[in-house]
């Protein structure tokens, strides 16, 4: 006869058969739960912040303010569109570039503690970086050698995950890095005189005026961790359009399944939608460009005839007169 006892999950072990069952039952259990918290963390990692399912199908912008410390940044990869909110409101969104397929930046959350003026370069210890000449592993390469990449400033984001300067504007909207975001120089510097604005003002403006104009390093720790939330999403439902951007890194995101289910848990009418339309909807992305359609052509079968390719990143025009003579 086997006693009655409680086991370390709170269930009563009557036999060994018994107890067996219990123990299966509650890491099946477990296992579910752990399952539906992955199937979570993947969905949100590749929900857009501009979504209108996180919005409510509105995004309401203002003016920076240094008095507000509460920030957010955000990055939507396949967009390449970086995004400072302030109280949940759009501030000011930049291009960037960002990973390669081979070195993709990471997906998910990261965060800021403190921001460097003429940073140091200490390359680590990767392939990539062996293939370099001149170049060890380990070694302080100052912002003033022209080998260090990093340019005037670098947003450490944890586990060598950085926001730097860009080398080049063609940087910008280009898989061009070693999984760090690249930023255009007065780009970066507005973003980061912005947070420490707000998250330390008492580092006066003239001593990073003073870093800007030197090459000599300015660290300034933030007296709280700005949260950087990076996200995956090719098919974005924003203020009404939506918008169809390239899979960078191929991982399989424009399919016809997903688009659909985009659009259907954005409350769009997909009923004049056939699968022929959504494939050609599709293929008219290119690594360079974006689909946008506004949902009420799609809801009226005009997705295709109404639906505009767009460059990527927003090409902008010259100043008539600015060329020199």
């Amino acid at each position: 006869m086997f006693q009655s006892k409680v086991n370390r999950l709170g269930f009563v072990r009557r036999d060994g058969e018994a107890a067996s069952a219990v123990l299966v039952a509650a890491l099946c259990t477990i296992a579910v739960c752990s399952q539906n918290a992955m199937a979570q963390t993947a969905s949100d990692i590749h929900e857009s912040e501009r979504s209108d399912k996180v919005t409510g199908g509105r995004i309401e912008g203002a003016e920076f303010d240094a008095n507000e410390p509460d920030l957010k940044v955000t990055l939507n990869v396949p967009s390449f569109r970086l995004t400072l909110w302030q109280n949940g409101k759009e501030v000011k969104s930049y291009f960037v570039g960002v990973g390669l397929k081979d070195h993709p930046i990471y997906i998910g959350d990261r965060e800021a503690t403190e921001i460097i003026w003429n940073p140091a370069w200490i390359p680590p210890a990767s392939d990539w970086v062996r293939e370099i000449k001149g170049v060890s592993p380990g070694e302080i390469i100052k912002a003033s050698d022209p080998r260090n990449p990093l340019g005037k400033l670098k947003i450490p984001l944890g586990d060598r995950y950085l926001i730097h300067q860009a080398a080049k504007r063609t940087d910008v909207g280009n898989l061009v890095s070693h999984g760090c975001v690249r930023m255009l120089r007065s780009d970066l510097f507005d973003l980061a005189e912005k947070i420490v604005a707000a998250r330390n003002p008492e580092v006066p403006a003239k001593r990073i005026e003073a870093a800007k104009r030197s090459l000599r390093s300015l660290v300034v720790r933030l007296e709280e961790p700005v949260l950087v939330d990076i996200n995956y999403d090719t098919l974005v439902v924003e203020g009404g359009f939506l918008y169809i951007y390239p899979d960078v890194y191929d991982r399989r995101m424009n399919l016809p399944s997903r688009l659909r289910y985009e659009l259907e848990s954005s409350g769009v009418d997909v009923s004049n939608l056939d699968e022929a339309s959504i494939r050609k909807m599709l293929s008219k992305v290119t690594r360079k460009t974006q689909f946008v359609v506004d949902k009420r052509s799609i809801e009226q079968g005009r997705a295709l005839e109404d639906g505009q390719v767009l460059p990527l990143i927003p090409i902008k025009k010259a100043i008539k007169g600015s060329k020199r003579k």
